[in-house]
């Protein structure tokens, strides 16, 4: 594991545990184009994007959610591991990815390509009692790849009550296709802050995060 390593592994400097400023590595190879069409197409409501995140996207997602030393990263609805690889081509190790997929095709292509990960298939308001106990009360950073913006506001606050107990205070980040904001954050007690925006994704993302007001 990277834990405690000083200096700089595979571009990302473990002193302060941020990615580097203009780090471009990225492992698309693992993104099965294929498996993610047919996913998408037995389920389109669980999947925001008939096409997987694009590196500009992931790059962005690297900056705003890698976790500090000794934490891990949730993802929720990690799809074929566009972005776990990511990470994991920046240096980050994959004990430290906790990658939650509810459809089992993609689970198990999860599993052959992050061995050493934390992979959770089925629902993920089931995540409480699945995640490790070595990850309790250390999650770092939380991803949000479902679409929450389709799903009524009961079933919204769910996943934000959801989140909030495995990774309490920590907020979360949401990448989302929608000019605005996907969820009615004033309405859930959340703040928002569009963090990045890129053109060059198919369809354009936006990065949000939302914090508890309270």
């Amino acid at each position: 594991m990277n834990d405690g390593v000083q200096g700089v592994i595979g571009e990302v400097d473990f002193t302060t545990g941020d990615p580097p400023p203009h780090s471009s590595k990225t492992a698309r190879g693992v993104a099965n184009p294929l498996l993610f069409l047919r996913s998408w197409l037995a389920h389109p409501l669980r999947m925001g994007s008939v096409i997987p995140s694009s590196d500009t996207l992931n790059r962005l997602l690297l900056r705003q959610a890698w976790p500090a030393p000794g934490r891990a990263v949730l993802e929720l609805g990690a799809g074929t591991g566009v972005l776990a690889s990511a990470f994991v081509a920046a240096g980050l190790s994959q004990e430290r990815l906790i990658l939650s997929e509810i459809d089992p095709s993609l689970v198990a292509h999860l599993r052959e390509k992050f061995p050493a990960a934390t992979v959770i298939g089925g629902d993920a308001r089931e995540l409480p009692s699945l995640i490790p106990e070595r990850w309790q009360g250390r999650i770092g950073s939380v991803v949000c790849g479902i679409p929450l913006v389709l799903l009524p506001e009961a079933e919204q606050r769910s996943f934000i009550d959801l989140i909030n107990t495995v990774a309490p205070g920590r907020g979360f980040l949401h990448y989302s296709y929608c000019i605005t904001s996907p969820l009615p954050y004033r309405r859930h007690g959340l703040t928002a802050k569009r963090e990045a925006w890129t053109p060059l994704n198919i369809p354009p993302a936006s990065v949000w995060r939302y914090q508890s007001e309270r």
